[in-house]
């Protein structure tokens, strides 16, 4: 067999890197103001900040999001959510290559603390 004609490998990717693509991505969507708990299991209580705020679940090379969130006050809460849902498909996407399932917005709560300026 020649070099150009080797099959290709196999690419294995860790949960933990799309929950960190997802949780990145979210955070950078202007009006998120955090990531939130995502259930009241009392196994997250003590496992905080593992993937806080994100579920990834792969089914057949698709990828489905669920993704909490705590929104800044005065924002457009549909307009929001929809660009999380798309940065979040597209990043998945273009980084990793997976076809997207659904990616579910949880708007847990609206942050009505002045926003920083920083």
């Amino acid at each position: 067999m020649t070099k150009g004609n080797r099959p290709p490998g196999k690419t294995t990717i860790a949960p933990e890197v799309l929950v960190s693509i997802a949780r990145l991505t979210a955070l950078s969507v202007p009006g998120v103001r955090r990531l939130a708990l995502a259930s009241n299991d009392i196994n997250r209580i003590f496992h905080r900040g593992e993937n806080e705020g994100v579920e990834i679940k792969v089914e057949n090379d698709t990828v489905y999001a669920d993704i909490h969130v705590v929104l800044n006050r005065d924002v457009n809460v549909r307009d929001v959510s929809r660009s999380i849902q798309t940065q979040v498909a597209r990043a998945i996407s273009n980084m990793v290559g997976m076809e997207i399932g659904k990616i579910n917005i949880h708007i847990e709560d609206i942050d009505f603390s002045p926003v920083s300026e920083s």
